[in-house]
């Protein structure tokens, strides 16, 4: 029995550790995101993808021709759509980084208790 809950300590600390590294990393994407879309706050992404997205919907049913306006839309569009997928992507990292520590505090509290009995 003491071999499990060794076994089972083990799993939690590592859990807790992926937990943190996940957490980490989230936070670093994030800032690399922010960056790269620096004068627009993460905040305002959706609702600037939205406009852009409402303005080259626009311009293709009205039978715009690719020229500098609709590509720089194209463009434009592309870009915030990849910046929100990354954030979405690294807020879900963070979320499973949660998980994983609440999950590695309670294997580890189970392999204190089977080490107890």
């Amino acid at each position: 029995m003491r071999i499990i809950s060794i076994i089972v300590i083990i799993l939690g600390l590592a859990s807790i550790v992926f937990g943190v590294l996940y957490i980490t990393q989230a936070s670093s994407a994030e800032n690399e995101i922010a960056e790269s879309i620096a004068p627009l706050p993460l905040d305002q992404l959706d609702a600037q993808y939205d406009t852009v997205k409402a303005q080259y919907e626009q311009m293709k049913a009205a039978g715009a021709q690719p020229g500098t306006d609709f590509n720089y839309l194209t463009i434009q569009k592309t870009g915030l759509g990849l910046a929100r997928a990354n954030f979405g992507t690294a807020q879900s990292v963070r979320m499973n980084g949660i998980i994983d520590i609440i999950l590695g505090l309670g294997l580890g509290l189970v392999g204190i208790v089977l080490m107890r009995k």
